[in-house]
């Protein structure tokens, strides 16, 4: 089975992919990571965001892929080989990384790799476009949002640790303009898959989240063709 949970920036998707792939025993796969990780690796070697050239060239150098650390219980982001979870969460892989995730090069590489990792299936992916564009036929699509300012809050409160001047004005402005350019930008926007289940989280925990997740695909599992199972 392959599970999509597209939406906003901050609204949880990461929290409940997770949250989904412990309960179902399947691979989580954080495809946003896949992007912050191209959009460092673009900051780290000071390219211009506008070299597409460039862009390319990196690309070539780029292996993207997720290992899984019983420690930490989640599965974390490898780049060339490297743990780099904690440098992709940085502010200024914040600022640019819908900036790069709306180039085309960089969306063809990243699809194509979400394509590879999901071939053996039993997985639960999260993003922008896993329902509509990386796998439209997957079995259950979940399409997430929050109002605006609960999304800031949070986002804030994961911030300030590393960046402790950094105000709540400051970044609900960002998550404005990141959600412009996911909706509005001509590859793969931002957008509910037609028969995707929406979850508006601002007022949910995460456990009741989780439970309306489950409701939910224990009853696409009912429409299942024999043979076919979710829950273990």
């Amino acid at each position: 089975m392959i599970i999509a949970i597209d939406g906003y920036s901050s609204c949880g998707k990461s929290t409940l992919a997770r949250q989904l792939a412990s309960a179902l025993q399947y691979r989580y796969i954080d495809s946003g990571a896949m992007y912050r990780a191209i959009t460092y690796e673009l900051l780290r070697r000071k390219v211009d965001l506008n070299d597409l050239a460039a862009i390319r060239e990196v690309l070539k150098d780029i292996h993207l892929d997720f290992q899984y650390d019983r420690a930490a219980q989640r599965s974390l982001l490898l780049l060339n080989g490297q743990h780099v979870e904690q440098a992709i969460r940085g502010w200024e892989v914040s600022e640019a990384v819908s900036q790069v995730a709306a180039i085309p090069e960089v969306r063809e590489f990243a699809v194509a790799e979400q394509r590879r990792m999901g071939q053996q299936r039993g997985i639960v992916m999260d993003g922008r476009d896993i329902g509509t564009v990386v796998f439209p036929d997957a079995e259950v699509k979940i399409f997430m949002t929050a109002d605006l300012h609960t999304r800031a809050v949070r986002r804030w409160k994961e911030l300030r640790e590393q960046h402790p001047d950094i105000s709540l004005e400051e970044v609900e402005k960002n998550l404005q303009e990141r959600d412009l350019m996911d909706t509005q930008r001509a590859i793969s926007p931002l957008r509910k898959a037609a028969d995707a289940f929406v979850i508006d989280n601002s007022h949910l925990n995460e456990a009741q989240q989780l439970q309306i997740a489950l409701d939910y695909v224990k009853k696409v599992q009912e429409h299942l063709p024999i043979g076919k199972t979710i829950i273990p």
